[in-house]
């Protein structure tokens, strides 16, 4: 098991990792990262016109770099970009650096929170579910792989799944 005490959130968009991690880091009075967000403040451009400008590949290098810097941080909470398991370097420095935990749900569940969303430069198409299905097919053995703990947020409450990820943590210092 890591030594370090930082928790890493992944899962496709929508999934809840921002929402929870913010909850969750405040809970246990860590600092609370989201990599998007950290990437929109490096550069001063949101995500979409980074996108527009520089294709999904610049933004992946960037995401990358964003990475690199926040895992060093201690007692942290970290909300990662849904796409930034793609990248074995960023899979790695993160398996290496904290408990990396699964927020698990379901293509229709992601199409209903993400529905409104103009954000999100991956699902500015027509066929919105098609292409979270497609998403879905593509990194989920990716998340499950390299996840410590998978929770299906699926039916929880915000809530609960922070009580889970706290009992997880419990259970994992105890090892």
């Amino acid at each position: 098991m890591v030594e370090s005490k930082n928790i890493f959130l992944i899962g496709p968009m929508g999934a809840g990792k921002t929402t929870i991690g913010r909850q969750l880091a405040r809970k246990l009075s860590y600092n609370f990262y989201d990599s998007d967000y950290e990437i929109e403040k490096h550069t001063g451009a949101d995500i979409s016109l980074i996108f527009e400008l520089e294709g999904e590949e610049g933004f992946r290098k960037r995401e990358s770099q964003v990475l690199s810097e926040l895992v060093i941080f201690e007692n942290i909470v970290l909300s990662t970009g849904g796409g930034s398991v793609l990248d074995p370097l960023n899979r790695k420095v993160l398996k290496e650096n904290g408990i990396v935990i699964y927020l698990k749900s379901s293509a229709e569940k992601l199409y209903k929170r993400t529905a409104d969303d103009k954000r999100r430069p991956l699902l500015q198409t027509d066929d919105r579910l098609s292409k979270i299905k497609k998403i879905l097919d593509e990194r989920e053995p990716i998340y499950i792989a390299l996840a410590d703990e998978v929770i299906d947020t699926q039916d929880l409450t915000i809530k609960q799944i922070i009580q889970k990820i706290l009992e997880l943590i419990e259970i994992n210092e105890n090892d």
